[in-house]
């Protein structure tokens, strides 16, 4: 599916068991961690809060079920404060199991009626998406849910219900340039040649943002783009923290990655000399990308699947996207304060909800464009 030059000038910094696994991992494969392997295999948390606070009232009309709630989950970055502020919360207790996308919902078709999992909650869109369309989610009846979450961010059907909002953006050294691209398509200006890095093509938030351009402004021209990029001989880093920190070190000038990555890097260095260039401002906006969570078709406990998720959206919402210097799904709730300082933007929200359907052509372009 993917096609490699066979010699570059610059490198791709992989790990070797990196690269092999990147050979043959699947569309959509990954999660939001920085692991060189997009497909590594689940590891079982075990991580159960101890639960001893009195319940207090839910946020749903039902009442409040009880015993245990258990998550596949593929977002993990901060998530056991907020499990534990649950259980605080509610007195359920919460054990979750951590892992890519694509082999948590594998697992969950294989297990099926036998699945011990309540909720699955995904770093994508598509992948999401995909579990709607496999079959293994159960439709969300809450008034909660529907109130608390837009509906350019949640299943027509209420399969899913997105939770938080990250951009995929232009980033740019400030000790380096001082104009930066702006659209997604300046990147594939001949000027940054030998200057850019990229996140490789098996990661999803590259397939989810090459099914944004794709949405926006169809497939032949997303292939121009994207062959653009490939033109510049971008270095290729499996890790947006590292792709920050390139940029930081002089690797690359400018590259595309996520936002909250810069969150982390500057609570360590507020000085941090990396900034945020948003794209298509004049137009749709930066692309946004979702957490995004459901209950499971075979859940041993759908009252308490449904009650989590419906926490996470509404008392637990700020809490839930604070902890990964993200963008709230729910837009009355407040912006964590460092988040905030990097300044308002139009995001592309019309184009969430078609990024499972996109994934396909998204793949079928960055092959045809050559890129790694």
């Amino acid at each position: 599916m993917q096609m490699r030059r066979t010699t570059t000038p610059r490198s791709t910094r992989l790990t070797a068991v990196g690269i092999a696994l990147a050979l043959v991992a699947a569309a959509c494969g990954g999660s939001d961690d920085d692991a060189a392997t997009p497909t590594t295999a689940p590891a079982t948390e075990d991580t159960a809060a101890p639960g001893t606070a009195a319940p207090t009232t839910a946020p749903s009309d039902d009442p409040a079920p009880g015993g245990t709630v258990t998550v596949y989950i593929g977002r993990q970055y901060g998530i056991e404060p907020v499990f534990e502020a649950f259980t605080e919360a509610t007195g359920i207790e919460v054990r979750f199991t951590s892992g890519g996308d694509p082999e948590l919902r594998e697992r969950l078709i294989a297990e099926g009626e036998n699945t011990p999992a309540d909720v699955v909650l995904t770093a994508d869109a598509a992948n999401i998406e995909l579990s709607a369309q496999a079959g293994v989610l159960a439709p969300i009846e809450s008034e909660a849910l529907t109130a608390a979450i837009p509906a350019e961010l949640r299943s027509p059907d209420d399969l899913w219900f997105s939770l938080s909002r990250r951009a995929r953006v232009v980033i740019y050294s400030t000790e380096r340039v001082t104009e930066p691209p702006t659209t997604y398509a300046a990147v594939g200006d001949p000027q940054w040649a030998g200057r850019v890095c990229l996140r490789p093509s098996t990661h999803p938030y590259t397939q989810s943002l090459v099914a944004s351009i794709i949405a926006a402004e169809g497939e032949e021209r997303a292939t121009e783009i994207v062959s653009s990029w490939v033109a510049n001989d971008p270095l290729y880093i499996n890790s947006d923290t590292d792709i920050y920190k390139a940029v930081a070190s002089g690797e690359c000038d400018i590259a595309i990655a996520n936002t909250y990555y810069l969150g982390r890097l500057q609570t360590e260095d507020p000085a941090f000399p990396v900034a945020i260039s948003w794209p298509e401002q004049d137009g749709r906006g930066a692309h946004v990308n979702v957490s995004a969570a459901g209950v499971t078709a075979n859940a041993p406990n759908p009252d308490a699947a449904k009650l989590l998720i419906e926490w996470l959206a509404t008392d637990g919402q700020e809490q839930f996207a604070a902890a990964n210097f993200e963008y709230p799904a729910d837009p009355t709730t407040p912006v964590n304060e460092l988040v905030a300082t990097w300044g308002e933007f139009t995001a592309d929200l019309g184009v969430v909800l078609r990024l499972g359907e996109l994934n396909p052509a998204a793949v079928e372009v960055l092959s045809v464009a050559g890129y790694e």
